[in-house]
């Protein structure tokens, strides 16, 4: 564990803030990081403790009693797709049914240390679901905010869990707007907007997953990895992860992250791609449809910086993604289907290549989609 406490960072200004006050952006509202951590080596992992909190020495503070659900130490398959042997990350496989629930646990345990115990969080799906269980876990009280459109499968889940949801009229962004605006950006008050999207604990909880696939493939980083791509808290986390076991000396090199985004709404591709930007138009991959993701730049670093990239995909390939791996018995959500479409257009231009170590992310059970697949099967549910 590191002894000395990071402080947040402001990384367009470089402008600092105290780790011992708890806040959500800088003053100014823009988004803020940690400063860098040293990372951890294989003797720091507790071995016995068989969920992402074997890793706590990379955690910036001690937390006293994580909450935790046996969240992390999802299974790493070996698959053929696309006529390529690749490796598929279960992130689908978590209490929650998505990736979210690691930067949940780590985010609410580390504000919880912090005194804060009523959350709100800005959500219309996976999101919510982790941080309302979590909170219900820990104890503490959590309001999710969602567009008034949100599917009631998916706000049942919140509910289930005791969360107070409020339906906001409007797209997703007013529902971030309302949000925002609900909230003081620090200081403990009697409401903290803890969002998955804004605050910098909850990158360290997904920076875990690099953790996991550095220890999985043998103490070594992949060649390749594709993530499916929102706001970026995936593509950030492995940043980040990865950077600190290269600064550790733990690995000699980065691996090349890509990000897959539907063309319908892909704000971070298209950045990164030199296209200019378009309106967002529907996808049915709706858990990366971010219109105006906040850390745009800092997601478009950390991929190129890698030496990766990113990919557009149209509905047709994302559709015949998530029904061919279904036919492999891997039931996703079509937002994280994306993975292995863009393996396979990075496959056919020569960007990725046999023999090297390519990882998907997998990151939403099918289960939350029902009625999505259900239209590309072609079939009708009550």
């Amino acid at each position: 564990m590191n002894e000395t406490p990071p402080s947040y960072i402001d990384p367009r200004s470089g402008k600092t803030y105290p780790l011992s006050i708890v806040r959500w952006c800088g003053d100014d509202g823009a988004p803020l990081l940690l400063e860098d951590l040293p990372g951890l080596n294989k003797n720091d992992i507790v071995t016995d403790d068989h969920s992402l909190w074997r890793y706590r020495a990379a955690l910036p503070v001690p937390v006293a009693r994580p909450i935790t659900m046996g969240e992390g130490m999802t299974p790493l398959l070996t698959r053929t797709i696309g006529g390529a042997e690749v490796r598929v990350k279960c992130e689908w496989m978590m209490p929650t049914g998505s990736f979210k629930d690691r930067g949940a646990s780590v985010m609410l345990s580390l504000l919880r240390e912090q005194g804060v115990r009523h959350v709100l969080e800005d959500s219309s799906g996976n999101g919510g679901a982790a941080i309302a269980a979590y909170a219900a876990a820990g104890g503490m009280q959590a309001t999710i905010m969602a567009p008034s459109s949100t599917s009631p499968a998916k706000t049942l889940q919140m509910r289930a869990h005791g969360a107070s949801v409020e339906l906001i009229p409007g797209t997703r962004q007013d529902t971030s707007i309302a949000a925002e605006a609900r909230a003081p950006r620090f200081g403990l008050s009697e409401i903290f907007y803890a969002s998955h999207n804004w605050h910098p604990f909850f990158l360290h909880g997904t920076k875990t997953l690099a953790y996991e696939l550095w220890e999985q493939l043998g103490f070594r980083a992949p060649d390749n990895v594709i993530i499916p791509c929102g706001a970026g808290s995936n593509v950030l986390g492995c940043a980040i992860g990865f950077g600190e076991l290269l600064r550790a000396g733990e690995i000699d090199r980065m691996p090349r992250l890509f990000a897959a985004q539907p063309a319908n709404c892909g704000p971070i591709a298209r950045h990164v791609l030199g296209l200019a930007p378009q309106p967002a138009m529907p996808t049915m991959a709706e858990g990366t449809a971010i219109a105006a993701p906040i850390r745009l730049a800092e997601v478009s670093l950390a991929l190129s910086a890698s030496g990766g990239g990113a990919v557009l995909l149209t509905e047709e390939r994302i559709a015949a993604a998530t029904l061919a791996l279904a036919g492999l018995g891997l039931y996703v959500e079509p937002t994280c289907a994306q993975a292995a479409a863009a393996m396979e257009i990075l496959r056919g231009d020569g960007v990725i290549r046999n023999g090297e170590t390519t990882v998907l992310i997998l990151t939403g059970t099918g289960l939350k989609a029902g009625p999505r697949i259900a239209e590309l099967l072609g079939i009708s549910v009550p």
